[in-house]
């Protein structure tokens, strides 16, 4: 807007994060957020454009994403009375504001919309008075730094023999040092048997991780003998490194590895301290380490995908067996009270609120199992949430609740629990998608107990590993759940029989461990759904670019970054939050035929 009489506007932005300080470190029972509950923290601002009603600023923000968090932001617009503008904005006209997630600018990469004089989100899309014009503001997001590696492959030569009757059995250790003289391991090679002229798989390592991206840097090289323990006597993590044989260190910097990239190979000579000092001037080395083949990677970040236009397809699976305890008895977890929301409301609205911004369409798909259906004697293993409808698919946040409001009053709660089904469902649509990288699935599923299928659902689970899905299971109530971090194979790959996982897409959390203080006071629900998205997506971004790299896709190219992915001028952020005109769903849900799991 022009606000000066005799010349044109000096428009300055000032940009603000919506900052609440309610983190798992809350000891005090808290009341339900507001608005006015929450800070706007300042995070920065703009130069002043003299005498201009379409400035370009030139000012960069500087801002910590987070998948699984939703980061709230604010943009303001003013009339500068002068070039230098303080704390107190009273003298200044005020021209119009934007709110929105983060998340929201990074999916659309540029984002264009109306200025508003109304705080909330979707309230501040449009100026509901025709007749004022507020103009519009464009905001452009990229990711600051990218993920950069180093590549080379590393061989041994000439290695000191370590076992009595045989030869050694040797791995690399990759350090990074430290100004204070320590040093923290970054990567560790595998253990190659019985050689002492090992080469070892490509090595890619994280440049920021392993020195600073500081090419002279002190770089450390340890190389071992692996000691084999007992079987049934291994103990896991470190532990098992802990008694091997020491073979000899060498010291490097990344610009000495990089000149391995062409020509002769870079030559390393391995030091044994101790045998140097036994042995003297009659040492020469514990071996050679040869690097050759360096350069520098950059691989794509999940960012990079999201705005290349992949998208995120959600699934939600929710558990109406018998051992929730009836809906109408307070005790049960399927509860209702009007107070507070019970456990299971709590775990969808944590993950469906952060991934809604990742979906155009804002419709997901919603599923029960393990209930009898209204006029049926056989119990459902799978069915639609929406009764009504008789199909999965549901628009918005608000649809998958009332779906599941609705569900809850007209079944009967049942059983047995099983997830095969569920996931064989869903990766049957996932098996869709493989072709490009265009969408990628997510399954969350709610339950109470521990699961009646297993080997059916682990079965399911290494079929389906790679796939483009990634699961969620989040367990809820008192149960005891400890077989189910079977399915969370963080440290070693999910296997049965002589099948192995391609990958770990599997992700378990109770809710439990989120509800109080630990107390006893329980914490405010907008805190748990906030700590328990924070846990349960944090992996996920890993897990997608972990399938592109796998499939060898790369994020589609961006084309003008001020010209696309902006909202088309009829959006109606009222329907779908962000922007974007929610997609009608399909008609109808055909019921998967009852057969053998599906091999992807």
């Amino acid at each position: 807007m022009d606000t000066d009489v005799f010349s044109k506007s000096d428009p300055i932005c000032l940009v603000y994060e919506k900052t609440s300080g309610k983190k798992a470190t809350t000891t005090e029972p808290v009341q339900v957020p507001t608005w006015q509950d929450s800070q706007w923290t300042e995070r920065g601002r703009t130069e002043v454009v003299m005498n201009n009603l379409n400035p370009q600023f030139t000012k960069t923000f500087l801002l910590p994403y987070f998948f699984e968090e939703t980061q709230l932001l604010r943009f303001e617009i003013y009339d500068a009375d002068s070039p230098n503008v303080g704390q107190d904005l009273s003298p200044h006209d005020f021209l119009g504001r934007f709110e929105c997630v983060l998340a929201q600018i990074v999916s659309y990469s540029t984002l264009k919309a109306h200025l508003g004089k109304a705080e909330g989100i979707g309230a501040q899309w449009r100026n509901k008075d025709k007749n004022t014009k507020t103009g519009s503001i464009t905001i452009r997001a990229e990711e600051d730094e990218k993920c950069e590696k180093i590549q080379f492959d590393v061989c041994g030569e000439g290695l000191d023999k370590k076992d009595f009757f045989g030869k050694s059995d040797p791995y690399l250790n990759f350090k990074r040092k430290f100004d204070d003289g320590s040093a923290h391991l970054v990567h560790r090679t595998e253990v190659k048997q019985k050689t002492l002229d090992p080469r070892w798989a490509t090595v890619q390592i994280n440049t920021q991780t392993l020195c600073g991206k500081d090419g002279e840097r002190p770089i450390i090289i340890e190389c071992y003998d692996h000691d084999k323990w007992k079987k049934g006597e291994e103990p896991r993590g470190e532990a098992k490194f802990s008694r091997d044989d020491h073979i000899g260190t060498a010291h490097t910097t990344l610009n000495e590895l990089l000149r391995g990239g062409a020509g002769d190979p870079v030559e390393l000579l391995l030091t044994n301290e101790k045998k140097k000092a036994k042995k003297g001037d009659k040492y020469k080395c514990s071996g050679t380490l040869k690097i050759w083949n360096s350069k520098i990677i950059v691989e794509p970040t999940f960012l990079d995908f999201i705005s290349g236009g992949t998208e995120l397809e959600f699934a939600v699976a929710v558990d109406f067996t018998a051992s929730n305890g009836a809906p109408k008895n307070s005790s049960s977890l399927h509860y209702m009270s009007a107070d507070r929301p019970n456990q299971y409301e709590l775990a969808l609205r944590s993950v469906l609120s952060i991934c809604q911004h990742y979906n155009s369409s804002k419709t997901f798909e919603a599923f029960g199992f393990g209930a009898k259906l209204p006029n049926s004697a056989s119990v459902s293993a799978i069915f639609p949430l929406d009764l009504l409808r008789g199909t999965p698919e549901v628009v918005g946040i608000s649809g998958v609740m009332s779906a599941y409001r609705h569900a809850l009053q007209n079944v009967q709660l049942y059983g047995p629990t099983n997830f095969a089904p569920i996931i064989d469902t869903v990766a049957q649509k996932a098996h869709n998608m493989i072709h490009d990288s265009a969408r990628y699935q997510i399954l969350l599923i709610i339950t109470d107990g521990i699961i009646s299928d297993m080997h059916a659902t682990i079965r399911s689970i290494i079929n389906a590993s790679g796939l483009p899905l990634s699961i969620i299971i989040i367990g809820v109530g008192n149960e005891d759940f400890e077989k189910m971090h079977e399915l969370d194979s963080d440290d070693s790959l999910l296997q049965q029989d002589s099948r192995i996982a391609q990958r770990d897409i599997v992700q378990f959390v109770t809710i439990r461990e989120f509800l109080n203080n630990g107390r006893g006071v329980y914490l405010d629900p907008d805190v748990v759904q906030e700590n328990l998205a924070r846990e349960v997506l944090y992996e996920v971004p890993g897990q997608l670019t972990g399938y592109m790299k796998q499939r060898g896709f790369q994020p589609r190219p961006v084309e003008n970054p001020w010209a696309r992915n902006s909202p088309p001028p009829d959006y109606d952020p009222v329907l779908d939050g962000i922007g974007r005109r929610a997609q009608a769903p399909s008609p109808g849900f055909q019921m998967p035929v009852a057969s053998a799991p599906p091999m992807y």
